[in-house]
């Protein structure tokens, strides 16, 4: 399914390593909700992933621990009726083309169910947008987003706005991939210390330009989806 997704124009382009200084134009206000966020984020019980309907691998970096991660689940949980692969951007020097020989080699054996974004998908925006439309177009009603920990709450926001502007309010869960902070990401050889103040940053700018959900929208969410769906995000008391 092809999805036409018109994301602004950008300043130029941002670069993935930027060190902790260069962070200082932004108030602490402001990286305090990105704080808020992540903890939100991360205090969603990573267990229920075994629990939903789908799950969504953004591919990119050349990590290709996220497939294995999300296809090791998939094969092993037949419950999940939905796995959903987006692609990544061809210009990156580790680009893979999401075939079926590809994840075949990665060790998919079960492909009902398994859907792969056939576009180019150079940035988050356009893997959530595609993410989303496979949501409403497959009537999923739960999903689990499985990618690298520096880069899930860039992607949760994301998808969660896309999700908005479809019209679609479904629990998302995370899916942290379970690897090392200290292994580096075949794409820019930078660890997941190194990359997370860019992806601190990308937050904040794409927040003002409205392309990921705010703290507020967040909140709101969270609170919808702890009251609402306890049997999956399930409480300890």
């Amino acid at each position: 399914m092809t999805v036409h997704h018109e994301v602004p124009p950008r300043d130029g382009p941002t670069p993935r390593v930027v060190r902790a200084a260069d962070l200082a134009g932004f108030t602490a206000a402001q990286l305090l909700d990105v704080t808020t966020a992540v903890m939100a984020i991360l205090a969603l019980p990573q267990s229920a992933a075994d629990q939903v309907e789908a799950l969504a691998v953004p591919t990119g970096q050349g990590e290709q621990w996220r497939l294995t991660h999300a296809i090791r689940r998939w094969e092993s949980n037949r419950d999940i009726r939905h796995l959903l692969v987006a692609n990544g951007n061809p210009a990156e020097d580790t680009y893979q083309e999401i075939s079926w020989p590809y994840l075949r080699g990665l060790g998919l054996r079960r492909l009902d169910g398994v859907r792969l974004q056939a576009e180019p998908a150079p940035n988050t925006g356009l893997q959530a947008a595609w993410i989303a439309a496979e949501v409403k177009e497959s009537g999923i009603t739960s999903l689990a987003l499985s990618v690298s920990a520096y880069h899930l709450p860039r992607v949760y926001l994301t998808v969660l706005k896309a999700l908005s502007r479809s019209g679609i309010r479904i629990p998302v869960m995370p899916d942290p991939v379970p690897v090392s902070p200290d292994r580096a990401a075949p794409e820019t050889r930078a660890t997941a210390y190194d990359l997370l103040p860019g992806e601190v940053e990308r937050i904040l700018r794409y927040n003002a330009r409205g392309w990921v959900a705010t703290l507020e929208e967040l909140q709101r969410y969270l609170r919808w989806l702890w009251n609402d769906h306890r049997m999956l995000a399930a409480r300890p008391d």
